[in-house]
């Protein structure tokens, strides 16, 4: 008899298994795991349901989500989705399409990771972009891996404070599985300290440096020698962007930096309650070996006719597992295909639309907060595109105050840096009637 419904194993085919891997039982396979983290009684699920009554239980807890006007940046922002992209995303050979491990039936499928590689690498002004990352996160994880792996006899990695903390964490996961010694980058005024960035770099054993632009928060830095310091040492400069500042800003590669990793999630993927979002990763000609995952390159077939192929997937099912520069098995391909539709449907002057129209919004926002007499930026005098931080300068008000007062008029004010400050960002999709339904319901706390 299976012991589950739906599992295939009997008891006996349970018992061999463990015997294998020499335990009694199979709560010793989770003894890595920490007891508290550990489930111990069933799913609460309600019963089995019929079709109509499973969409009326969905259909209720989705009346439970309160709709907000998005003022929250921190890495993740609400930008229009063309709805083009939805339609054709839909389409049964783009929706179950997964990894193309047969290229001679895979060839759209190939064609599009082909096309949106090119496309970041145009955006990041580097050689080779891959294909593709879980999220930003990994994506900056697997660029700190990759520096390490490309520098011999090295193992520390320079962090700007400025990155962002959640990121930092990510960092620090993966840094302790892979023997990586990471040290932090200090601050200074809302910017990575320069002078604390040059005596850390020469004290020498450095793979690689990597800092944010825009950075956590929002400000546009200056890297200028970034890379040749770098490069006098050996190691390497990672830059983490937000994808669709790229149209705008100047690029990693302008930059001279190595690697550019980050967020596509800006290139019109909805915010969707957290996911899937869509990590990228590019990189020097030079460095191509060492970057994980896997890319597409265009030739031409027996009879002359382009064609696509995988020209690297240096993947632990491909060659030696001593010798695969990552396990990322599940290729984040419907995500790919979003962002190569997003940049061919937008081009050049689509994307600086976008980020020009979220500028204005966000300067509009600020001089209208700081207008109130109890708001002021943070950072005052630095740039920024679409984000900054403001500090809260009545002692009466708080962050929670002010997040509490406009969620209850249908607004998510930012998000948290301290019981007195806030990190606020705008987009495309933020009205100057939004704005000022914002300053008015802080105005409003006020009176």
């Amino acid at each position: 008899m299976a012991r589950h419904r739906y599992f295939p194993h009997t008891d006996a085919d349970v018992e061999r298994m463990l015997a294998r891997c020499s335990v009694t039982d199979i709560d010793a396979l989770y003894a890595d795991v920490a007891p508290a983290l550990r489930l111990k009684k069933p799913y609460d699920l309600p019963k089995a349901m019929s079709e109509p009554e499973l969409e009326r239980y969905f259909a209720a807890l989705a009346t439970q989500n309160k709709p907000l006007t998005c003022f929250a940046g921190a890495g993740f922002y609400h930008h229009y989705t063309p709805a083009a992209i939805p339609a054709m995303m839909s389409r049964s050979e783009f929706l179950t399409a997964y990894t193309p491990y047969q290229p001679e039936i895979s060839q759209g499928t190939l064609q599009y990771i082909f096309e949106y590689q090119s496309m970041m690498a145009d955006l990041t002004g580097l050689d080779v972009s891959n294909a593709s990352m879980y999220d930003g996160a990994t994506a900056a994880a697997e660029a700190m891996v990759m520096a390490v792996n490309s520098v011999r006899k090295k193992r520390r990695i320079l962090v700007s404070a400025t990155v962002a903390p959640a990121l930092q964490q990510v960092l620090a996961t993966y840094a302790e599985a892979a023997g990586i010694i990471i040290e932090i980058i200090p601050e200074d005024n809302g910017e990575t300290d320069r002078t604390a960035f040059e005596q850390m770099l020469g004290a020498g054993d450095v793979a690689g440096v990597m800092v944010a632009q825009p950075n956590y928060y929002g400000i546009i830095e200056n890297f200028d020698g970034w890379a040749d310091r770098c490069h006098e040492k050996k190691a390497l400069l990672i830059m983490n962007c937000h994808a669709s500042t790229l149209a705008v800003l100047r690029s990693p590669g302008e930059w001279c930096a190595d690697i550019a990793c980050g967020e596509a999630q800006s290139l019109g993927m909805p915010l969707n309650y957290g996911g899937p979002y869509l990590g990228y990763l590019c990189c020097k000609e030079n460095l191509m070996r060492k970057l994980p995952g896997r890319i597409v390159g265009a030739t031409t077939d027996k009879d002359g006719k382009r064609s696509f192929v995988l020209t690297l997937q240096a993947r632990e099912q491909h060659i030696r597992r001593q010798k695969a520069t990552s396990n990322i098995c599940s290729n984040q391909g419907i995500m790919t295909l979003h962002a190569a539709m997003y940049l061919s449907l937008m081009g050049a002057d689509g994307l600086e639309k976008v980020n020009r129209l979220s500028a204005e919004a966000a300067h509009s926002l600020a001089a209208r907060l700081e207008s109130t007499g109890y708001i002021k930026l943070k950072y005052s005098g630095k740039p920024y595109l679409n984000e900054f931080a403001v500090e809260i300068t009545d002692e009466n008000l708080s962050a929670d105050a002010i997040l509490e007062a406009c969620a209850d008029k249908g607004i998510l004010a930012g998000v948290k840096l301290t019981d007195n400050s806030l990190l606020v960002a705008a987009t495309e999709m933020c009205s100057p009637d939004d704005i000022d339904r914002y300053v008015s319901t802080i105005k409003n706390l006020k009176s």
